[in-house]
């Protein structure tokens, strides 16, 4: 792997192992930080919301409140047949009901939907893609259907509603369009309407200056979990596990596939293949302009961050109602300034409820192991797991002192697709599956419990936790080709997940049989404990003890 082990990246930055503070000095904190005031150590306890389940549906309160602008799930991961790009895959909107008309969903006009790549391990940005998008009507006089007839094309006469995009990439502090007023596919109002959505979201896929692609649309919602666990993990009757929630659910997506070199430091993924990626929304405000200065043209517009998404599952679980929001306004270089959370990476609460309700012993403290794989990504000299694999410090070109502990879902570019997935990612000896990024049909629910529990560290699954949430692939298939997400449903969800015809109303080219990844994700899923113990390839996590 390339940078891995070099000796002089010994003097990495390290996460100070915090301890409790009294909760008046915590207040203090909290009061300085004001509506900065959240994350640092909650990508550890990323790992906890393995029994949580949301990925990140409505999970604050503000934002449960404001779907467009919500972001419900990042994934990151190298293209599995464009082995020399990277595809993003945002989504937007959680529980979109198929049949939500008469307005069904749409991308917010004051909204900005940002995918943000962090090459050099500052928590900050080095790339910015940004989507904006407008809304027109045909004719909103005389009609109140979405569309008025079957939609065949994007300019069809019959699509009464309709959305176009800017798309603007930004780095090094300059800005440019690469794309301005193209089409985004429209929500998917039926079978009657819409037969053929696959067409649609061929044509609402657009090449880059560059190389590359992006697709904006609706989408078959990709999590797959069991969020029965809100109702006190599951009654502590492990027997209710097994139904999959967000079945039947759609999404509104962003795509973008880019030329690796487009991400990396420098430009150069061979000797810096390692990316951190997070998902953001922007409310536009507006900024009453002193009618004082002679300069002032009125109010201007301003953006401020409404939603933050990294890695899965972090704010339902880690963070505390009270922050909650806060987190959303966040930069993931403010992470390691927030110090209540922090000391919850350490100290994490989810293992001390599994064992108060299934008598499953938490590991001992402080959990180093949770905050290497979230705030600073993993490598021989950042922690406990003796393995280098995706922490920025691998860059050849970083420089060492500017690297902070972030909250990011992190991307060593340099490994390369599996010919055989496992579903359980790295802890299956898969290295190119979640944490390091985060496919598909990775099962992070699955994962993320495991990790909670110490299995990154000791290599060892907790066997009585093995099933997870027995939720193991998505529903429908998966695509093998960009934008890889299945084409959203038609029936209503109240038929239940496993009516008849559910699948099949989304045949097409690009999902009717199962993708070669969903195939070994169900494969694995049967293969058993023995089966995902971790050590494949030379990633062998260093074994602590069995502690099961």
């Amino acid at each position: 792997m390339p940078g891995s082990g070099s000796a002089d990246r010994r003097n990495a930055v390290k996460v100070p192992q915090t301890r409790p503070r009294s909760r008046r000095v915590l207040d203090q904190s909290l009061l300085v930080l004001g509506a900065t005031t959240l994350a640092a150590g909650l990508g550890a306890m990323t790992l906890a919301p393995g029994l949580s389940a949301a990925s990140s549906h409505r999970e604050a309160p503000l934002i449960a409140g404001d779907p467009r602008a919500d972001n419900t799930d990042v994934y990151a991961f190298t293209s599995p047949d464009k082995a020399d790009t990277v595809t993003m895959v945002a989504n937007w909107i959680p529980m979109e009901e198929p049949n939500g008309g008469p307005n069904f969903y749409a991308f917010g006009d004051d909204l900005r939907y940002n995918i943000k790549i962090d090459n050099s391990g500052d928590g900050v940005a080095d790339v910015t893609y940004s989507w904006r998008f407008r809304s027109s009507y045909r004719d909103d006089a005389n009609q109140f259907l979405y569309n008025t007839g079957q939609v065949t094309s994007l300019n069809d006469p019959d699509l009464n509603f309709r959305q176009v995009y800017d798309l603007v990439v930004t780095t090094g502090g300059k800005s440019r369009t690469l794309l301005s007023g193209v089409p985004a596919a429209p929500s998917r109002t039926g079978q009657a309407s819409m037969p053929d959505y696959a067409a649609l979201r061929k044509q609402a896929t657009f090449g880059l200056p560059g190389g590359g692609k992006t697709y904006t649309g609706q989408a078959e919602d990709p999590f797959f979990a069991d969020l029965r666990v809100f109702d006190l993990l599951y009654g502590g009757d492990l027997s209710e596990r097994g139904q999959d929630t967000l079945a039947g659910y759609n999404v509104n997506t962003i795509a973008i596939q880019v030329p690796k070199k487009q991400l990396a430091l420098k430009g150069n993924a061979s000797r810096n293949p390692v990316v951190g990626v997070w998902s953001t929304t922007d409310r536009a405000g507006v900024t009453v302009a002193d009618s004082r200065d002679q300069k002032g043209k009125g109010g201007a517009k301003q953006w401020k961050q409404v939603s933050r998404l990294g890695n899965p599952l972090v704010n339902e679980v880690v963070v505390p109602l009270r922050f909650k929001d806060a987190f959303n306004t966040l930069n993931p270089s403010q992470d390691r300034t927030v110090q209540p959370v922090v000391d919850k990476v350490y100290d994490p609460i989810l293992p001390k409820l599994i064992q108060q309700v299934y008598g499953i012993p938490a590991p001992a403290t402080p959990r180093n192991d949770l905050a290497e794989i979230y705030l600073t990504g993993i490598c021989k000299v950042c922690g406990p797991i003796k393995a280098d694999l995706n922490a920025h410090r691998l860059n050849k070109d970083a420089t060492l002192r500017k690297i902070v502990p972030a909250e990011e879902l992190r991307l060593n570019m340099a490994v390369p697709p599996t010919a055989r997935p496992q579903r359980l990612g790295v802890l299956a000896g898969d290295l190119a599956g979640f944490p390091n990024g985060r496919r598909l049909a990775d099962d992070v629910v699955d994962i993320s419990l495991q990790a909670v529990e110490g299995a990154a560290q000791t290599g060892v699954l907790v066997p009585e936790l093995a099933d997870g949430d027995k939720v193991d692939a998505n529903e429908v298939p998966f695509g093998t080709s960009f934008p890889y997400v299945a084409l959203p449903h038609t029936k209503n969800v109240n038929r239940g997940p496993g009516a008849a015809g559910r699948s099949a109303e989304q045949a097409s080219t690009e999902n009717t049989a199962a993708s070669p990844v969903t195939k070994t994700t169900q494969a694995a899923a049967l293969a058993g404990v023995g089966a995902l113990l971790l050590g494949v390839g030379g990633f062998r996590l260093r074994r602590r003890g069995k502690n099961s």
